[in-house]
């Protein structure tokens, strides 16, 4: 009797911590959704800054290798990280990871797209069409369309790229930072 006791009161604990711990993640899941809605329907504050600056600014980081989770020069950036650097460095914030971009700023066509805007992309399974990869437009004419961005592929680093067939397949959208682009 003394046995069957504890395991039914070992039982009725387990149980209770399973139930907290559900109401713990869907707290948790909630407050997450809240955060990057609140995110997500912002728009970049990027005050006075041009964007031919900040795109002269991120030329002047390439070279620097790729580094996963990173936003140190000294180190390397990934995608976001040296979104984030560059940005920050004009003392414009912005959020820190590829995805957070999804649902951020204002979405433009690829064609009207201009230097400084941001162009998101699938990570490397552009079957999963979810962002995971980032850059910004330093240029776009009727030809060409070019973005500097940190990439862990050949290159390795901070780089400047045209908009291949590679890229093109893993396209997801260009967006809009800077107001002044909308001129």
């Amino acid at each position: 009797m003394k046995y069957l006791l504890i395991i039914f009161i070992s039982i009725l604990f387990i149980s209770c911590i399973q139930v907290k711990r559900k109401v713990d993640e869907k707290k948790i899941n909630a407050d997450t959704t809240s955060v990057i809605r609140d995110i997500s329907s912002s728009q970049i504050n990027t005050g006075n800054t041009p964007p031919a600056e900040l795109v002269k600014y991120a030329e002047t980081l390439i070279g620097i290798p790729y580094l996963y989770g990173s936003t140190d020069p000294q180190q390397g950036f990934d995608c976001s990280g040296f979104i984030t650097y560059v940005f920050n460095h004009f003392n414009i914030s912005v959020p820190r990871s590829s995805i957070e971009f999804t649902n951020f700023a204002k979405k433009i066509p690829l064609e009207k797209s201009k230097p400084g805007d941001l162009i998101l992309f699938t990570g490397t399974d552009s079957t999963e069409r979810s962002v995971g990869h980032m850059g910004i437009i330093i240029s776009n004419d009727s030809i060409q369309t070019l973005f500097i961005h940190s990439t862990s592929g050949k290159a390795n680093g901070v780089t400047i790229t045209p908009l291949n067939d590679y890229y093109k397949g893993r396209f997801v959208k260009v967006i809009r930072v800077f107001s002044q682009n909308d001129s």
